[in-house]
């Protein structure tokens, strides 16, 4: 059975990461670069601003960063774990796939997807109150994470797994900071 998604996904990768094109390249390489999505974070900062004050946005501000602490260590310790090579280190696949971008550490599962569902889970669960289209949030893990595959580093599973625990991340630091502004507030 493990063979058989294994399979499935490396032929899913080939097909995705195959849909790309020179012309293409540097925009997702732009993309890929946390660095570049500062425009949307600062929209987000100050939305959240915005609704909860100053005070709160601090504490927002500190769970995110608790939630990438966690969301980073447990990527990195379930990359060596599992050590999967990323697919444009793959002997079998690196004739037949598009590598735009070379990394040597392992790839199982993709921090890009981890830290971006986490963080946009945990911030989407406090804006759906203030703004009827909060969920569009999620285009930025989506958009960020197919980048890692257009570039050939990381595999379908890869990303579906870190959204999975990105997501659950971010759901249960969203209860964590419930509970604590339901504290400090009485």
């Amino acid at each position: 059975m493990l063979e058989k998604i294994v399979a499935l996904d490396k032929y899913l990768f080939v097909f995705l990461n195959g849909l790309g094109s020179e012309t293409y390249d540097g925009l997702w390489l732009l993309i890929t670069k946390q660095i570049n999505w500062i425009p949307f974070f600062l929209l987000l900062a100050y939305l959240l601003i915005k609704n909860l004050g100053w005070k709160a946005f601090g504490f927002v501000m500190l769970f995110i960063a608790l939630l990438l602490l966690v969301g980073n260590e447990t990527v990195e310790f379930c990359k060596v774990v599992f050590e999967r090579l990323r697919p444009c280190n793959e002997p079998e696949l690196k004739n037949s796939i598009r590598i735009v971008h070379q990394s040597d550490s392992f790839s199982f599962f993709s921090g890009h997807a981890t830290n971006s569902m986490a963080t946009m889970t945990f911030v989407f669960l406090i804006l759906r109150k203030y703004y009827k289209y909060a969920f569009l949030v999620f285009l930025y893990p989506l958009i960020f994470a197919y980048s890692r595959i257009y570039l050939g580093v990381h595999y379908p599973t890869d990303i579906l797994t870190g959204y999975t625990v990105g997501a659950t991340m971010g759901g249960l630091f969203y209860k964590g900071y419930q509970y604590f502004i339901k504290r400090k507030s009485s």
